[in-house]
């Protein structure tokens, strides 16, 4: 089919078969589709602040830095055989969904020809220079939905960073769904963000990257991008959120259904493994407010950089006793893609602690512990990893902050930076509330929560949920929040002065029936619910879906509940029922025009209250 620049919208974000037949889905919602830069600069130098303590060494001190093991495959532009090799790893991914295969495809600098890396579940590829420019693909790195089909809502996991593209034919293709971030690319040409074909697509995130030419989401319902450059953008299905984008389009929303902020309030980029010399080192981008454009530039990226000695080394079978003693003598920790079994919490509690896992390593816990926590401290970063919720049930998956936690990070906050979690579809997973943040000043850059609606493990009790995300602490910020399919609340927020920029939502498709959502006297658990008791809370470009398949007759009042006090205020908030399985009373508390039918089109709110 050719392209319309205003093309309909075609299916839920995780489109995805619930378990069920992806075509009878795909037949539902067909039909109802056819109804309807400034770059900052600066020098580099060696964190002390971040370097290891000593205490706690002994004789027996666990070592840094060493080998990264058999899953983190690594060129250079001499490197035989490399477009074998990608085709090799592609082979196993592409369709392993819920496999237990994890990679990391590392590219030192220099120039490679000829190449088109595809990207199957659970692989990343990144360059290893500290600008993207100095590690150039003339080729493509490709994200296709071949092995679905044509329906690109399921291209999960997968990962591109550190690195210029010059495409074949002058446009690269890139068609993700959830988890799967494009940070801080540069292409020397366009990107199209659809499967071959225009077939449903589901994203997706952009950081810190330069797209020279224009960007063409097509079928992308959704999609945010912050804090880069662009030569342009084509069109928006339902929600197109844009903070700190040079060649943004702008303010638009509902039609097109563009949400601009010019800057990006708080950031701060995600760490990252380079070579200096033959020398790995872990490269952590400082602070930035009122953020606009790319970080690199001309020049050295501003922040501060760790030698891969300060960090342990993590490999697969590794015990978490393991990974708090390195953590105890003040290394940081690399976690090596693979998957890791958790008897106990990974305990965070040095200030300025980096957690950077590569591949989409997999922490599991296994007897219903919460995978990690963050003491409240300074800087902590974590990033690059996937919590997958363990057969017995965890009342938490990952804790920042302990309860109660008070403190003032704003001068160095922590961050949360493509750190996934699952419950369910790998096989049964339980957890009360996946994501808790109580430390203030947290920054949520990019996650994605998800109680599975498909795969194995996958039902209402089965892989029971009920929360996503608990925000206690006070000043949070998150930009790029996606959160999924749970029994109650997906996103409830306690804290005062919280932001969140970009939401992306489906209510729980397998609700058996109009009693088991119920909410009081309210029909439902709102998407995102904000605390009666704050004062203060602004949200930008948040949508929330329902696909209410095994009833479709459940009602869902509101996707958004919020107090009515006046610095409390929303921008561009829309609901969908996909196909007309299930409605939405209304948009936010009582405000916003129902859905009806089964044409799949957005009931809006432009400004709340």
């Amino acid at each position: 089919m050719t392209p319309s620049s205003t093309p309909s919208p075609t299916s839920s974000s995780s489109g995805r078969s619930s378990g069920r037949s992806p075509v009878g889905r795909r037949a539902v919602l067909g039909a109802a589709a056819a109804v309807a830069s400034v770059p900052a600069l600066g020098g580099l130098a060696t964190s002390a602040a971040a370097a290891p303590s000593g205490r706690g060494r002994s004789a027996k001190a666990l070592p840094g830095g060493g080998d990264l093991g058999p899953n983190v495959i690594v060129f250079d532009p001499s490197t035989p055989g490399i477009q074998a090799k990608l085709d090799e790893v592609f082979k196993k991914q592409e369709s392993a969904q819920f496999g237990t295969g994890r990679y990391a495809l590392l590219f030192k600098p220099g120039s490679y020809s000829g190449l088109n890396a595809q990207l199957g579940f659970y692989t990343s590829i990144a360059g290893l220079g500290l600008s993207p420019d100095d590690t150039t693909i003339n080729g493509d790195i490709t994200v296709d939905a071949g092995w679905f089909n044509g329906n690109a809502t399921q291209n999960f996991w997968r990962s591109a960073e550190n690195l210029a593209v010059v495409p074949v034919n002058g446009t690269n293709r890139w068609a993700v769904a959830q988890a799967a971030p494009f940070r801080r690319m540069h292409v020397r040409g366009g990107l199209n963000l659809a499967p071959n074909g225009y077939g449903w697509a589901s994203g997706g995130y952009i950081a810190d990257s330069r797209i020279d030419g224009q960007v063409g989401p097509y079928s992308q319902q959704q999609w945010y991008t912050r804090d880069s450059a662009i030569g342009g953008w084509l069109n928006g299905v339902w929600n197109m959120v844009f903070s700190g984008v040079e060649g943004a389009p702008g303010q638009s929303f509902p039609n097109p259904p563009y949400t601009t902020l010019n800057t990006t309030p708080v950031s701060r980029e995600k760490p990252f493994l380079y070579l200096n010399g033959g020398e790995y080192r872990v490269f952590l981008p400082e602070k930035r407010t009122n953020a606009r454009g790319v970080t690199w530039g001309n020049g050295t990226p501003r922040g501060t950089s760790l030698p891969l000695s300060q960090f342990y080394v993590a490999k697969p079978g590794v015990s978490a006793a393991t990974l708090n003693e390195a953590l105890t003598q003040g290394l940081h920790l690399l976690l090596t893609p693979g998957i890791y079994h958790l008897d106990r919490p990974v305990q965070v509690n040095r200030a300025n602690t980096v957690v950077l896992g590569l591949g989409y390593a997999t922490l599991i816990p296994d007897n219903g512990v919460t995978a990690l926590k963050v003491a409240d401290v300074d800087g902590v970063r974590l990033a690059g990893f996937l919590i997958d919720a363990g057969p017995v049930n965890s009342a938490t998956l990952l804790e920042v902050g302990p309860q109660g936690a008070s403190a003032d990070h704003s001068a160095n906050p922590i961050t949360v930076q493509d750190v996934f979690i699952r419950i369910g579809g790998a096989g049964p997973g339980k957890a009360t509330t996946s994501m808790v943040i109580n430390s203030r000043h947290t920054i949520v850059d990019h996650t994605w929560v998800w109680r599975a609606d498909h795969g194995d493990g996958v039902g209402w009790e089965t892989n029971r949920a009920d929360y996503g995300v608990r925000v206690n602490g006070d000043d949070v910020l998150a930009t790029g929040l996606f959160v999924e399919h749970f029994n109650k609340y997906d996103v409830q927020w306690f804290g005062q002065r919280g932001r969140t920029i970009f939401f992306q939502n489906e209510k729980a498709y397998d609700a058996p029936n109009q009693a088991a959502i119920q909410n009081g006297s309210i029909k439902g658990y709102a998407a995102y619910k904000v605390a009666d008791s704050v004062t203060t809370h602004e949200g930008w470009g948040l949508g929330s879906y329902c696909y209410y398949n095994v009833d479709p007759s459940i009602v869902q009042h509101h996707g958004f509940a919020a107090p009515n006090a006046s610095g409390v205020k929303f921008h561009n908030l829309l609901v969908v029922s996909l196909g007309g399985q299930g409605q939405y009373e209304r948009v936010i508390n009582d405000t916003g025009s129902p859905t009806s039918g089964t044409s799949t089109v957005p009931s809006t709110v432009v400004s709340y209250p």
